[in-house]
């Protein structure tokens, strides 16, 4: 199973080829995981009419896009790993999407709330082989210096699936029903994966690295022994699962707010929220990524002071989006905080991709993204709800503002622990 240990100077490809090759096979990797997160969102933004239909509370929404989703992402997410490790990551990021597409399309056909949680299962389980395999392929299409903004315009098929997910639920709502929604998005999935496994060449692992031989994948508890044994990898998991405890909050719980608090209609939630929430998202990913490409230049301190940076400035504009009466008012100050809440993202990855060997990427990744998505995407949706369903008694409709307030303190833990991760990141990468 395993590909050629050895990497030789001819299988590189140069000049023109080598652009050609890497513009490729990131489009076609953004595009698979822009449906990745289209069918997430689609969730967050039919959320209103399928609670109509099935009745179910908010604690049970927030089981639904977080922790039954993430559960299974992240119970799945590095054993698919560690076959990426050792496999032709090309075809296992195909597979995996016809797997989720699958599930996706199913969610459409269900009929309780139990059978919707059984298919958000998985959709977890494929979707676990999409992002860590694809870091690992840019990574050897990329030289270390050019990952994190190579990572940060991959990372943008968050935002942009955000923004599609939102638009095209709010229309699919209105014209063909969400069930009819889910079946379209999961029928374009399955369309999309064999285009991917036809244009995209596996690379050749270590390619862009100084160090031409390509290491033996390692085993799991040698993979998780790096996070422990270097300061940085440690901070990075603290700081990131903190910040996507926030950031998954926000982006799972707004669209909900915007319409049963501040009382925003549904067909504005196409003209209005998508477009903001996919630019803002994207500028925070893409700049975030981009600032630490060239900062790190000077100092690879960057990594951390970046998103420190953004948390900080997240804390006081999310608070005041949430205590006006408006939702056009609040959805212009959401603005800033939107765009801040992803910045952590491609540093993060573009971090553990720099300080891990080749052929341990993948499963690195995957480690990572376990604090995404067990501490971010998992606990973080639930917490909120289960705090509005607490709140709701007293405060009714205004329990989800109050909700979303009890997110700031972990804002502020984030910045902590990714300021702190500054200290260790010379040491860590001059070693």
């Amino acid at each position: 199973m395993t590909q050629a240990g050895v990497v030789e100077a001819g299988t590189v490809p140069s000049g023109g080829a080598l652009a050609v090759r890497r513009n490729l096979a990131l489009a076609m990797l953004f595009l698979v995981g822009t449906i990745n997160f289209v069918d997430r969102q689609l969730l967050s933004v039919l959320v209103e009419p399928i609670r109509a239909e099935m009745q179910f509370s908010d604690t049970q929404f927030g089981l639904l896009t977080g922790l039954a989703f993430a559960l299974f992402y992240a119970a799945m997410g590095v054993p698919v790993a560690m076959i990426a490790d050792r496999w032709n990551r090309v075809k296992l990021i195909g597979i995996a999407c016809v797997v989720w597409s699958g599930f996706t399309a199913a969610c459409g056909m269900v009929s309780n709330f139990w059978q919707l949680a059984l298919m958000r299962f998985g959709v977890g389980a494929g979707e676990a082989g999409g992002t860590a395999p694809s870091l690992s392929v840019i990574a050897d299409l990329y030289p270390p210096a050019q990952r994190p903004l190579a990572i940060g315009l991959f990372t943008l098929n968050g935002p942009f699936g955000v923004f599609v997910g939102a638009a095209f639920g709010a229309w699919a709502a209105a014209n063909i029903g969400w069930r009819g929604a889910f079946m379209v998005i999961g029928g374009v999935g399955i369309l999309v994966a064999p285009l991917l496994i036809w244009l995209v060449r596996e690379p050749a692992r270590g390619a862009m690295d100084a160090q031409k031989t390509a290491d033996e994948a390692l085993p799991f508890a040698q993979s998780l022994a790096m996070f422990w044994r270097r300061a940085s990898l440690r901070m990075v998991m603290i700081g990131s699962g903190l910040a996507a405890f926030v950031s998954y909050g926000m982006l799972n719980w707004i669209p909900a707010f915007l319409m049963r608090t501040q009382g925003m209609p549904l067909e504005a939630m196409a003209t209005w929220f998508a477009p903001a929430a996919g630019i803002t998202f994207g500028v925070g990913i893409l700049g975030g990524g981009w600032l630490v490409s060239h900062a790190a230049k000077r100092s690879p301190r960057a990594y951390g002071a970046i998103p420190a940076l953004a948390s900080g400035v997240l804390i006081p504009t999310f608070a005041a989006a949430l205590l006006v009466d408006s939702w056009q008012i609040s959805l212009a100050l959401m603005l800033v905080p939107m765009a801040a809440c992803t910045a952590y993202v491609a540093p993060a990855l573009a971090l553990v991709q720099n300080l891990t060997p080749p052929r341990s990427r993948a499963t690195a990744a995957a480690v990572l993204m376990l604090m995404f998505n067990i501490v971010g995407l998992g606990l973080g949706p639930l917490f909120i709800g289960v705090v509005s369903d607490a709140l709701k008694p007293a405060h009714g409709d205004e329990s989800l503002r109050w909700a979303l307030m009890t997110i700031i303190p972990f804002a502020l833990a984030a910045g902590l622990a990714q300021f702190a991760m500054t200290r260790h990141l010379d040491r860590d990468f001059a070693e």
